[in-house]
């Protein structure tokens, strides 16, 4: 019987440099899409599609996203002591059950298919989720859910992706398909940023993946590719040799923080979509534009 998607690896390791200063002192990952940060709406999406057990790759300076996913006895007696029910309410719900959280370091910055390989003992011998932690899948299903789901019902290895203009194509890893209308479709070819009018489709990789342990194989050789990295889709196209891909569409919004656009962006979207900010916010921004 296939082995079901129980773990997500989360590489959090990066510096940030595009946010600096706001990332000098403060993991790019803690910074907060309206109350929450951008690295808890990506462990929620990944909770809400049923996976039990988070591995976060993490680098040097990064110990606040370990203490995040950890309980805080000062501050849940103070809000108990204070009468502050909601609020230590929602902490102790959010709160990872005991040896649901696991934390390994990258101490080099050597690429995400070296992230990914860092996670392999904590892994095992069973597929498993990986959710880039600065890019947010805005839908009311979880992509990595649809992603699950769909190896359920047909194992192998999966990618997230979502269209984008053609004429900007060469800026993404961008995958080829057998139907490209297709909720799922087979993967036919993978291109890094390719040549402007060469790309395969207008479907690029958004940042979920379901990988089989046999990458790990892969990784293990260190093979240095685009900047010198040993990159997670050189592996795959490897991978792909002897067993399949397959695309799942992902039809939401995304939101890739690891821009300062995408980041104010996602700012907005979400907290448009909570019924206690919403009308509020469209006020204010009415004002602004």
């Amino acid at each position: 019987m296939p082995k079901r998607v129980r773990k997500a690896v989360f590489p959090v390791a990066g510096l940030g440099t595009r946010f600096l200063p706001a990332a000098k002192a403060v993991p790019k990952e803690m910074l907060t899409i309206v109350d929450r940060p951008i690295i808890q709406h990506v462990v929620e999406e990944a909770h809400a599609a049923g996976i039990e057990h988070c591995i976060f790759v993490t680098g040097r300076g990064k110990g606040a996203i370990e203490d995040h996913f950890d309980s805080h006895f000062e501050l849940e007696r103070t809000l108990e002591a204070r009468g502050k029910t909601a609020e230590l309410d929602e902490l102790v719900r959010e709160l990872p059950r005991a040896g649901q959280t696991s934390f390994t370091r990258q101490q080099a910055p050597l690429g995400l298919g070296h992230a990914v390989w860092c996670a392999r003992d904590i892994v095992g011998d069973e597929p498993f989720a990986v959710l880039l932690p600065d890019v947010l899948h805005f839908a009311p299903t979880p992509c990595i859910g649809e992603m699950i789901e769909a190896h359920a019902a047909n194992p192998g290895n999966y990618i997230a992706v979502a269209p984008v203009p053609p004429e900007q194509a060469h800026q993404y890893g961008i995958v080829g398909v057998e139907d490209a209308k297709a909720k799922t479709s087979r993967i036919t070819s993978m291109v890094e940023k390719p040549k402007q009018g060469t790309a395969p489709s207008n479907l690029h990789i958004s940042g979920r993946y379901i990988l089989t342990p046999e990458i790990f194989i892969i990784l293990e050789k260190g093979e240095r590719g685009a900047g010198g990295e040993i990159q997670i889709t050189d592996a795959m196209k490897r991978l792909a040799e002897t067993q399949p891909f397959y695309a799942v569409r992902f039809d939401g919004t995304i939101y890739d923080c690891g821009n300062k656009l995408g980041f104010l962006m996602a700012n907005v979207a979400y907290a448009l979509a909570r019924p206690d900010l919403a009308e509020g916010l469209r006020a204010e921004l009415k004002k602004l534009v």
